[in-house]
């Protein structure tokens, strides 16, 4: 399973392999499905930080449907771009060097969506009841985190700014 590519840039592909197959193990053990994690590591790695469907395919010896699969979830949640290679119908997927960001802001959407659902669980049960004050204090959780979020990918910005520079 090597990037087409990769021993002409000078790369172990064998090196290469094992760190997309072991980034992605970790994945999924965070949670992450199986093959949307191999797809996602075999990106990040690459040297132009996107493949086609093809070479994701020829690169992990899988079916182009498992690719379809996996790049629809990890567009899904804001990890990878598609786009089109100039003058043909094939598409390239692309990752992105603020994914990580990209994909933590977009989660905001989501805390905000369980925030008001928790709201009204609270007040459907009752603020003093043993299942409100739970999930009261789940909501309390939600809205802390909400704010620690944006207050550290706003840090972040500075620190990518100062270490990577403006462009990156």
């Amino acid at each position: 399973m090597t990037e087409p590519g990769a021993a002409e840039s000078g790369r172990d592909p064998d090196a290469v392999s094992k760190f997309v197959e072991g980034f992605a193990a970790q994945l999924v053990e965070g949670g992450m499905q199986r093959m949307a994690a191999r797809v996602f590591a075999a990106l990040l790695a690459s040297d132009a930080g996107a493949l086609t469907s093809a070479e994701l395919g020829e690169q992990l010896r899988v079916s182009p449907a498992a690719v379809s699969g996996a790049v629809r979830y990890l567009s899904q949640v804001h990890m990878v771009s598609r786009e089109r290679e100039p003058g043909s119908r094939r598409e390239r997927y692309r990752v992105h060097s603020d994914q990580w960001y990209e994909a933590l802001t977009n989660r905001d959407a989501i805390l905000k969506r369980w925030e008001q659902t928790l709201r009204v669980g609270v007040d459907s049960l009752g603020a003093e009841t043993p299942g409100g004050r739970r999930i009261a204090e789940t909501l309390a959780f939600f809205e802390y985190l909400e704010g620690e979020l944006t207050r550290l990918m706003d840090r972040w910005h500075e620190e990518r700014a100062k270490t990577f520079g403006q462009g990156s």
